[in-house]
C-alpha cells in the first residue's frame, strides 16, 4: 500500500469481476484487534496451564495458602487507572496482566532465596492465568471492555467507543 492510499481503499479486497470484466472491490473485515478461532482458544489453554503451573510451582515454596486468596486479586487494583482515562487505565491494567513483571519476581525470588518473592509472583502469574482462561484479555485504549481476547460484560463490536486522554 503506497502513502496515497487511503484507508477505505486499504479495507477492500479483491472480489468478483464485475460485468465489465474489471475486479469489483468487496470491503474486507476490519480487524478490531481481537483473537478469534483456534488461537483464542490456545490463549485460553495457555490460561489455564499458567494457572496449574504457577499454583504446582506455590506449593513447593512452603508459604501459607490464604496468601493465595489475599493478594490473588492484587494485580486488579491497577485498574484505578482508569480514573485517568482510558488510555491511562489501559496501561496501567496491562502492566499489572502480563507476565513480565511476575516473571521477573519469580526469578529474583528464586535466584536470592527469597521465597514470599517467588510466591507473590506466583500468585500473580495465577491471576493472569485465570484471567485469560476466563477470557480476560490484555486492554486497549479505547474502550475498557475491549481486549485482545475479545469485548467483555457483553459489549460487542458495535459499541461506542470513546478515547479519553
Amino acid at each position: 500500500m503506497t502513502s496515497s492510499t487511503s484507508a477505505r481503499e486499504s479495507l477492500t479486497v479483491e472480489g468478483p469481476e464485475s460485468t465489465s470484466g474489471s475486479p469489483v472491490a468487496e470491503p474486507a473485515m476490519a480487524s478490531d484487534g481481537t483473537v478469534f478461532g483456534a488461537p483464542r482458544l490456545w490463549l485460553r489453554v495457555e490460561g489455564v496451564t499458567l494457572l496449574a503451573g504457577a499454583l504446582v510451582a506455590f506449593s513447593t515454596t512452603h508459604e501459607a495458602w490464604w496468601l493465595v486468596p489475599l493478594i490473588v486479586l492484587a494485580p486488579d487494583f491497577l485498574a484505578v487507572g482508569y480514573l485517568g482515562g482510558t488510555r491511562v487505565g489501559a496501561r496501567c491494567y496491562n502492566v499489572a496482566h502480563a507476565t513480565p513483571l511476575p516473571a521477573i519476581m519469580v526469578g529474583v525470588g528464586w535466584w536470592r532465596g527469597l521465597p514470599v518473592v517467588l510466591a507473590l509472583g506466583l500468585i500473580w502469574l495465577a491471576h493472569i492465568g485465570v484471567d485469560r482462561l476466563l477470557g480476560y484479555g490484555l486492554k486497549y485504549n479505547d474502550n475498557f471492555q475491549h481486549t485482545h481476547l475479545g469485548w467483555s460484560g457483553g459489549a460487542s463490536v458495535g459499541s461506542t467507543r470513546t478515547v479519553r486522554s
